[in-house]
């Protein structure tokens, strides 16, 4: 092996790592304005929809379930998301060739532990859903305490997973490993990372078909001993649709991406992986952004929780605007029209004083 794969090269910009991988990751400017532009506006999109949905699950009693608190915390996951793709943008191009090791870390970590999340949220929503179905209740009975260890646990393993590779599992040691669309990533990481992903993604497909298949099941023995159709909103089958519709949108959007991965992880010069990067990276903006909308439209509660938030916004807004205007002191000519008005003798003096 070259005496220059023992070397650490800690101190090295990411140009030095870019040159080595042979990454070919050029911007025009026209096009990095349009992305951080448009980018800008799809990322405060993502932050304050997410925050509606967590103040929706957090004011409304209703929602007050397992599968909305995991419903929230899947909502946190996309406002970091969010955060994590503004960094992004405003950090991509020829500027990613201008950050220090450290600070490529937190931009790549940022990206891994939103996923993670996210990918963990729709897993343990979907074990939350299958115990519900199994039951044939709507909500599971998961006390708040198990829920609260589930998104504790969410986030460890998402941090964990965000922190691998800086905590060893990376090519600043050994050059010849590094990737192409993250020159400091080890090609084995790659490999790893997205195959376990495709892995989850296959189990939770796995766990609705069947979870699916149960309930079409379970309502065809129901219906002939209910003399008509079950209502569907008593029924866990309305909650389930959300979540596979919701699942179904992760999939078509990460999917590519994932695959892109794995065959850089493979080291497949030929399949121009660096081209669909920009590409990938707005499927996976556009997620972020379809999460909230999807609750939204597929919850009517949900949709509804939403306009009285913003009519709570709306009238707080007016109504401090109005403090605001009764506290203002009175203008000089209100004083005038609230003062006595000028008696004779003032008149007659103004007068002498014009003639003279």
């Amino acid at each position: 092996m070259a005496p220059q794969n023992h070397t650490c090269h800690y101190n090295e910009s990411m140009l030095f790592f870019y040159n080595n991988s042979g990454a070919d990751d050029k911007w025009y400017s026209s096009q990095l304005i349009l992305v951080q532009v448009v980018g800008s506006l799809f990322c405060c999109f993502i932050l304050v929809s997410n925050a509606m949905v967590i103040a929706a699950v957090i004011t409304n009693k209703r929602f007050h379930y397992p599968f909305y608190y995991l419903l929230a915390n899947l909502a946190a996951s996309d406002f970091l998301a969010g955060i994590a793709y503004v960094y992004l943008m405003f950090n991509t191009g020829e500027l990613s060739r201008k950050l220090t090791v450290k600070e490529y870390f937190i931009r790549q970590g940022l990206l891994d532990v939103s996923l993670s999340a996210s990918l963990a949220n729709l897993l343990v929503i979907a074990l939350e859903r299958y115990i519900s179905v199994m039951h044939w209740n709507v909500h599971s009975n998961l006390t708040k305490r198990r829920v609260t260890l589930l998104i504790v646990l969410v986030w460890a393993i998402s941090i964990f997973m965000g922190a691998v590779p800086s905590l060893g599992w990376n090519c600043i040691c050994n050059l010849s490993d590094c990737s192409q669309l993250a020159p400091i990533f080890s090609r084995s990481y790659l490999v790893f990372w997205s195959v376990s992903n495709l892995v989850v993604f296959l189990v939770m497909v796995v766990i609705y078909m069947r979870i699916y298949a149960y309930v079409k099941k379970k309502t065809a023995m129901l219906s002939p001993h209910t003399n008509g159709s079950i209502n569907r909103k008593r029924t866990p089958i309305k909650l389930i649709k959300t979540v596979m519709v919701v699942l179904g949108a992760f999939v078509i959007c990460w999917t590519p991406g994932l695959v892109v991965l794995l065959m850089d992880g493979l080291d497949c010069r030929s399949c121009k992986v660096m081209k669909l990067k920009r590409w990938l990276l707005l499927l996976a903006v556009a997620n972020s952004v379809m999460n909230p909308c999807i609750y939204s439209y597929k919850d009517d509660e949900m949709w509804t929780t939403f306009k009285n938030l913003l009519r709570c916004i709306g009238n707080g807004t007016r109504r401090q605007r109005s403090t605001k205007a009764n506290a203002r002191p009175l203008s000089s000519v209100q004083d005038t029209g609230n003062s006595q008005p000028p008696s004779e003798e003032t008149k007659n003096e103004e007068q002498d004083i014009l003639k003279t």
